[in-house]
């Protein structure tokens, strides 16, 4: 079976091992190429059709390229015209397109599951559900994914450790990860299957923790005081939000995380920050 992989980054490197952990053939492409991708830019219809032009047809796509932290102008060209030229130029592979669970806007602390309503209030956030809607058109896959943290990753546990830690307001907001590895081997398994067309899945752990327990749990484990208190960051990336994202539908399509809860895997990443 082969894999084409667009997005060779942080969670791109792992989906990639988890593939090829599963013998399958995988293609990786980024926007300039190099770690063994190849170069091209999902934005120009052209480059993905000279690309097509160059690779034995692939079974699976998967589009998990990053924005590079851009805004509207890079979430359309990367998302928007990304999915549009994948579906348009491999037209009768099955899509998977990795969104955010960002697209919940919920912030009354409520469990969100794929039903729920999705009606981001941010530009970017409307921009994935465009992009989201161009692969379930087109009989693909979305995969929402809560904040993404691994080895030399953890924005939460950084701050945590360094002193830069703050507790927003009340502390009440809903923290919701995924470490990269566990998003890694969702992947596989909806794309592997077969079984997942035109579906919406998030992909999240088990355990969605108010930020408060957090840095309690934290504090705890590593033997550090709790950070001070202070406002919201209006900044955020991923926008404020106070939600319980729901994993159960990948659970019945036969997902298990390795790890279940952010707790679960600090320690082992601690030394890697």
């Amino acid at each position: 079976m082969k894999l084409l992989l667009i997005g060779n980054g942080y969670l791109g490197q792992a989906v990639a091992r988890t593939f090829r952990g599963h013998d399958w053939n995988v293609t990786t492409v980024s926007l300039s190429g190099g770690d063994d991708s190849l170069a091209a830019d999902v934005s120009d219809r052209a480059a993905i059709v000279a690309l097509a032009g160059e690779i034995e047809a692939p079974d699976l796509v998967v589009h998990c390229a990053a924005s590079g932290r851009g805004g509207e102008e890079a979430y359309q060209r990367v998302y928007v015209d990304g999915c549009r030229n994948l579906t348009e130029v491999f037209s009768g592979v099955p899509l998977l397109f990795t969104s955010s669970t960002s697209v919940y806007a919920q912030i009354d602390g409520s469990v969100v599951t794929e039903s729920s309503p999705a009606k981001p209030e941010r530009a970017t956030g409307k921009l994935l559900l465009e992009a989201e809607r161009i692969t379930l058109d087109a009989g693909g896959i979305v995969a929402r994914l809560s904040g993404i943290y691994g080895p030399g990753r953890s924005v939460i546990l950084r701050k945590f450790l360094h002193g830069q830690a703050v507790i927003e307001e009340d502390a009440r907001r809903f923290l919701n990860q995924i470490h990269r590895d566990d998003a890694a081997r969702a992947i596989f398994r909806l794309g592997s299957s077969g079984n997942h067309a035109g579906g919406i899945f998030n992909v999240s752990d088990l355990s969605p923790m108010a930020q408060i327990d957090c840095y309690r749990e934290l504090a705890a484990i590593f033997g550090k005081p709790l950070p001070p208190s202070g406002p919201r960051d209006p900044d955020r990336k991923r926008g404020w939000t106070h939600k319980q994202v729901s994993s159960a539908k990948l659970e019945e399509a036969g997902w298990t995380p390795e790890f279940p809860s952010f707790l679960s895997a600090v320690r082992s990443i601690a030394p890697t920050l």
